[in-house]
């Protein structure tokens, strides 16, 4: 199986040029980088649309994509799938889904630890204050929570929340890490793509 990639970006669909960008993205760092297609309210159809869009980009790039919470949709495209907390857990999807697909599962608490079993990698957060939700007040993990927690699951922890460069560097335990604004908003997302590569090594 391939390697996992180092940096999952998340869309944001409110973005007019986020093809383009993730295109970008994706033709500069290939498999090292994921997309994540999640779209919160978005109707099924479009939902599906956009994702075999992602998928078609995807496939020219050899960058992985990953559905959020669908798995028909991933099915469909042919696309890895990530499990919110709502979700059913890794372990009654595997057997839905062909070998060679991931499953990522979104972990933010201890308690959640056990859900990664038969999980690829989870995505650990909050870490830091997310950018690209200025009005979220849960509690941070900050760097040191980051660590015990990714230090107690099962597969690779990726940190989302808050994610630079400068405070990548700071996580011990992470085997990658996740963006929506810390790639998609930068004026240059190639470059801050790179630059949280830069950090991870």
């Amino acid at each position: 199986m391939a390697a996992l990639p180092r940096v999952v970006v998340i869309t944001d669909w409110g973005l007019p040029d986020l093809v383009e960008r993730l295109r970008a993205v994706a033709a500069a760092h290939g498999p090292q980088v994921a997309i994540q297609h999640r779209a919160p309210g978005m109707v099924l159809r479009d939902y599906l649309a956009r994702a075999r869009q992602l998928a078609t980009l995807s496939h020219t790039h050899g960058t992985p994509l990953f559905v959020n919470a669908r798995l028909d949709v991933a099915l469909l495209c042919g696309a890895h799938l990530h499990l919110p907390g709502e979700a059913p857990w890794p372990s009654e999807v595997r057997p839905l889904l062909p070998a060679h697909r991931w499953i990522s599962q979104a972990v933010h608490g201890a308690d959640e630890a056990p859900r990664t079993h038969e999980a690829d990698l989870a995505l650990v957060s909050p870490v830091f204050a997310p950018g690209s939700k200025p009005g979220d007040t849960r509690p941070t993990l900050g760097a040191e929570g980051f660590t015990r927690l990714a230090q107690a699951l099962p597969c690779p922890a990726y940190a989302l929340g808050g994610i630079s460069p400068s405070s990548a560097v700071t996580l011990r335990g992470a085997y990658g890490v996740a963006a929506i604004s810390g790639v998609l908003a930068a004026p240059d997302p190639v470059e801050a793509c790179r630059a949280l590569l830069d950090a991870l090594r």
